[in-house]
């Protein structure tokens, strides 16, 4: 990009976020139109992506502004069949054809090249914007990603006070349980230059018991899944306050077995006869060391070189947390390791392993291993090998899943391993 294209792009991304201050979600489409025409293009669409990563839904206009207007092309893309959901899926720009359906071979609205540009806060995927322009070359198409980058600080800034950002992302409604878990959610990626975290969770939209939690605080990964007994509004109660007395805990500086302590007294006191089996887990990103606690819950996996270490994280499991008051009680045993750069955490719920096909065959961890570990070798980022993960766990169960699945999937890279 040349001193001029520099200029004009730094100007657009600043008036951008100039205007953003008192933006309101609504505001969002206009600033970015704004944008888009300093940097001399014609179009500027912003798709989201639903939470189940299907398809990408573009973010209405305002309809009480006529200088806005929809989309060259349909309102709503398929993931794994267009060009804009190869944007997402790679997390790299792709240009092709004019505008029109999303795929780039159709002859659209004569207003020149196309191109999708992923929407990526920090490291986690939001959808992509849709960008239209006479010519896109390499000067150009930089620009777009600029735009793209504040564009995703500007709709992860306002997605959670944002019933417009969330509607957009949902294909029908949520059951009264999932949308209590979700509400206790992190973003679904997080990482830094050191390490990675990306967890998925199945089925989105009537989620039961199941619920993650990663937090980067000083020179740690810390990680949290929790799978509560039963499939109703008392186990996604069960696993929000499991969930919120982690993170009140860890906030406060409390150890593993502090944590694991709080959350079964708050499981007793509040939401008795309900168990809860959990994987609590720290890594130092500085040495690799891992230390964890596993109440009732499947073990974790270690995956070095694409494959299953064997038995490398077997050790004593805890029982479940939640027992009724009165049992005998012992404090959890906190485990360690040692990961080796590169090395991969997999950690799942038993609704992934157990699920069988219509023979009676369970999906697995070897097949579970093997689905993530080739994603993985194509050069896919996590989110986008979870994404393949659910799909094939979902397919192996008729696309009825009959327990809630979640995997979380922690990559440690330091140096860039």
């Amino acid at each position: 990009m040349g001193h001029d294209e520099e200029a004009a792009a730094g100007a657009a991304v600043l008036g951008l976020l100039e205007g953003s201050h008192r933006a309101g979600p609504r505001d969002v489409p206009g600033l970015v139109r704004d944008a888009a025409r300093r940097l001399g293009l014609t179009g500027a669409w912003i798709y989201l992506a639903d939470v189940q990563e299907k398809c990408l839904t573009a973010l209405p206009v305002p309809p009480e502004d006529p200088s806005l207007t929809g989309p060259s092309g349909p309102g709503v893309l398929d993931v794994d069949n267009s060009l804009a959901g190869r944007a997402y899926r790679t997390e790299s720009t792709c240009t092709g054809g004019e505008a029109g359906t999303g795929t780039g071979t159709d002859a659209g609205a004569g207003v020149g090249a196309v191109g999708w540009v992923p929407l990526v806060d920090g490291i986690g995927r939001l959808g992509v914007l849709q960008v239209t322009a006479p010519v896109l070359d390499g000067a150009r198409l930089a620009s777009c990603r600029a735009l793209a980058d504040a564009t995703a600080l500007l709709i992860a800034a306002r997605t959670p006070f944002s019933d417009l950002l969330v509607r957009t992302g949902r294909r029908r409604p949520m059951t009264l349980q999932a949308e209590l878990v979700r509400a206790f959610l992190p973003p679904r990626t997080i990482g830094s230059r050191r390490v990675t975290s990306s967890a998925v969770l199945e089925p989105a939209y009537d989620i039961g018991g199941d619920a993650f939690d990663h937090n980067l605080a000083d020179r740690h990964l810390h990680l949290t899944m929790v799978d509560a007994m039963g499939h109703d509004l008392a186990s996604g109660g069960s696993s929000a306050v499991a969930v919120a007395a982690c993170r009140s805990t860890r906030r406060t500086g409390g150890t593993l077995a502090d944590i694991a302590g709080a959350v079964d007294a708050a499981l007793t006191r509040w939401i008795p006869d309900r168990l809860l089996t959990c994987v609590i887990a720290d890594l130092d990103l500085d040495t690799g060391a891992l230390s964890w606690i596993n109440c009732g819950h499947p073990t974790p996996l270690l995956i070095r070189r694409g494959r299953i270490v064997p038995r490398a994280l077997e050790r004593p499991v805890h029982p479940p947390l939640g027992l009724p008051e009165g049992l005998p009680r012992t404090a959890p045993t906190v485990h360690t390791a040692r990961l080796e750069p590169g090395d991969q955490l997999l950690v799942h719920s038993d609704g992934v392993t157990e699920g069988r096909d219509a023979d009676g065959v369970p999906f697995g961890e070897e097949r579970l291993v093997d689905v993530v570990s080739r994603a993985m070798a194509d050069g896919l980022p996590a989110p986008e090998a979870l994404r393949r993960l659910v799909r094939r766990v979902t397919a192996h169960q008729g696309d009825r899943l009959r327990d809630d699945a979640t995997v979380l999937l922690a990559a440690w890279h330091p140096a860039g391993a």
